[in-house]
């Protein structure tokens, strides 16, 4: 009979078959709610109407996903970097009442947004009052040329009515896109992505963490400071996905996995997320926990947890196109990542100081050096942790925010992304 994975609910602290398994022995504080409370409309309507330079931010619907770190990001960067400016978002259902403030703002960013009549109307209004309407994207979900790459990438059927879907998609994102005066995106890879797409000027503004998120990563460090990294006997390897898509990206490591669980009775494996188990690791399932998926705060203490945080990633355009936020928020809570060394990871990772880089082949052998040189973790993760808080802050992106969205830099941006 085939073992099935542990699924904890959120437990304090894990067990295992081969006994207690405490991980890193710190007393790690608990989370708050991690929920994020919307605003009523009136309130973000008087937040607008304050500041002497005004930025609406339109979302099709609240997340806790790209909407956090591509919106409310954005805004609390922008309110930390000086008085004067008003930043406030709306959603696509509350364009009609929001109206008449959406005239008089100075800049508005569509983010994520597909297109519509409602929003192209906007535009149009927009560009006959000379504001600035700027369109920000997190992913190559614009351009149907690589349609058929990203459904070989997930895995998923290319019947007629999933052509007739997928074509329809991109071509909304793209049809506003054009509509815009610049883009915005995280990574100077999509950046030249788009540039292929149409003549637009693109600037380069990364994701980054909240104040909430840093405080209590902060508290989590400090936990795992005050007993020097101090560990129980076994190691934890770490795999946090977002959603389904990304089994295809888990499969990279898998056999790396099977074959140092095979050798290594002390590895642990902790998969948070809508991602099924292997085949290949079927056989170890007594030491695999399964976590279902996570509010934000909440997954900060998860990866905290671990000592190693895995971010296995098939290499294409899509790929390379995405953010480096899973190094970023691990780091911040003392834990180093394996990474493969895409675009935006090789940049966010100094090999052997900050944490490790695979490509596809490598996978065992770098777990195994990771493994060996435990004794340093504390140095690398403390190196990994100021490297984290030296960019993807608030503090720290504000001023490139602001620049961002208070200057006319689609005007004169040439060929290259404008970096602010």
């Amino acid at each position: 009979m085939r073992r099935q994975p542990r699924v904890l609910r959120c437990c304090r602290r894990c067990t295992t078959s081969a006994g207690d398994a405490f991980l890193f022995t710190a007393d790690l504080p608990q989370p708050g709610s991690g929920v994020l409370c919307f605003p009523p409309l009136q309130e973000r309507l008087r937040c607008l109407r304050r500041g002497s330079w005004r930025v609406a931010y339109i979302y099709p619907k609240p997340n806790l996903a790209t909407f956090r770190y591509r919106v409310l990001n954005m805004i609390e960067a922008l309110a930390a970097n000086g008085v004067g400016r008003a930043a406030s978002w709306f959603s696509a259902a509350e364009l009609r009442d929001a109206e008449p403030i959406l005239d008089q703002v100075d800049v508005i960013v569509l983010c994520h947004c597909k297109y519509t009549a409602p929003l192209a109307a906007l535009v149009a209004r927009a560009r006959m009052r000379g504001q600035t309407v700027l369109f920000d994207i997190d992913d190559l979900v614009f351009d149907h040329r690589y349609v058929q790459l990203i459904l070989d990438y997930l895995d998923h059927s290319a019947e007629e009515a999933d052509m007739d879907y997928w074509f329809a998609d991109f071509g909304r994102y793209g049809a506003l896109l054009r509509l815009c005066d610049g883009v915005i995106v995280t990574n100077a890879y999509l950046a030249e992505r788009v540039q292929a797409f149409c003549a637009l000027p693109v600037a380069v503004l990364p994701n980054f963490m909240n104040g909430a998120q840093l405080e209590y990563s902060a508290r989590i460090l400090e936990a795992k400071r005050a007993t020097d990294f101090q560990r129980d006997q076994h190691v934890h390897l770490g795999y946090f996905s977002g959603s389904p898509t990304h089994q295809r990206d888990f499969a990279v490591v898998a056999d790396a996995i099977a074959a140092l669980m095979e050798s290594e009775q002390r590895i642990i494996l902790r998969l948070v997320g809508q991602i099924a188990l292997p085949a290949m690791l079927a056989p170890f399932a007594e030491r695999v926990e399964q976590l279902p998926m996570q509010r934000f705060l909440a997954l900060q203490r998860r990866i905290g947890e671990v000592e190693i945080n895995l971010v296995p990633l098939l290499d294409n355009s899509f790929t390379n196109s995405k953010s480096e936020l899973k190094v970023f928020e691990a780091a911040a809570v003392g834990t180093i990542s394996v990474v493969s060394p895409l675009f935006t990871l090789r940049r966010a990772v100094s090999d052997g100081k900050t944490g490790y880089l695979a490509r596809s082949h490598e996978w065992l052998g770098v777990l195994r050096r990771a493994l060996a040189e435990l004794d340093d973790y504390p140095a690398m993760a403390e190196a990994a942790a100021a490297a984290a808080l030296s960019k993807y802050t608030p503090q720290v992106q504000g001023p490139a925010v602001a620049r961002t969205l208070t200057t006319a830099w689609y005007r004169e941006a040439g060929a290259m992304p404008w970096v602010p």
